[in-house]
């Protein structure tokens, strides 16, 4: 998919990857799960699916907060070594969702710019991105380390604005989480959310989506109510 985009292009879109383009939301789960286990923390898996989509970081930020006591820095440091290790291991079968290489394609062929930006550090992001066709040295994709801040943070959206140089003011955000949402309304995006992740309509709209779908499926067929238009 080349990403040679055309001065008329006007509208942008940007992905975030789990759960959006890549049915991978359960097995981030389990791999947190699994890294939790073996360090003794005691959290209901349901509690982890609802911070999928945040940065380790953050994630350890609301662990704290979950179990009422500080946890160390080792500790934060060997949970987040243990889920990349426990994800990368089952990677190989994460599949793109319905739809998603045939939407990326699309907007392609279609002379609109696109970019993923994802929480995901490199280490468990730039495996699976050739499942969907996507080359980080052809495309635009921005991961967790190239941020200071991960969502609900704005910062990876408006990274990848600028490296589509677009104003992301004319970009649509793209996610299934709510955390994707409120950092869209942060950086001044329009929100669009999926339900491929796990996430509710209501939670999903409370967040900010101006539009919702299924999943990228769902968004190709009605491409041309979302500004995606040839």
């Amino acid at each position: 998919m080349n990403q040679d985009i055309p001065a008329r292009s006007k509208t942008a879109f940007i992905f975030d990857l789990d759960g959006t383009l890549l049915d991978s939301v359960y097995e981030h789960v389990a791999a947190w799960a699994r890294a939790l286990d073996d360090e003794k923390i005691d959290v209901p898996v349901w509690k982890v699916h609802r911070r999928i989509g945040m940065s380790g970081g953050l994630f350890s930020a609301a662990l704290v907060r979950e179990l009422g006591h500080e946890i160390g820095e080792d500790t934060k440091q060997r949970l987040r070594d243990l889920h990349a290790n426990y994800y990368n291991a089952v990677s190989a079968g994460v599949k793109p969702l319905p739809g998603a290489v045939e939407l990326l394609q699309h907007l392609t062929a279609s002379g609109i710019a696109w970019a993923i930006a994802t929480s995901s550090h490199i280490k468990t992001a730039g495996p699976v991105l050739a499942k969907l066709g996507v080359d980080p040295a052809r495309q635009v994709v921005i991961t967790r380390d190239q941020t200071r801040y991960a969502k609900p943070d704005p910062d990876l959206f408006l990274v990848a604005a600028e490296k589509l140089k677009v104003d992301i003011t004319t970009c649509a955000v793209v996610g299934d989480a709510v955390w994707d949402m409120l950092a869209a309304t942060r950086a001044r995006a329009l929100g669009i959310g999926f339900l491929s992740g796990g996430y509710g309509e209501q939670e999903l709209r409370q967040a900010g989506a101006y539009r919702i779908f299924d999943g990228p499926a769902d968004m190709l067929e009605h491409i041309d109510e979302v500004g995606g238009r040839r």
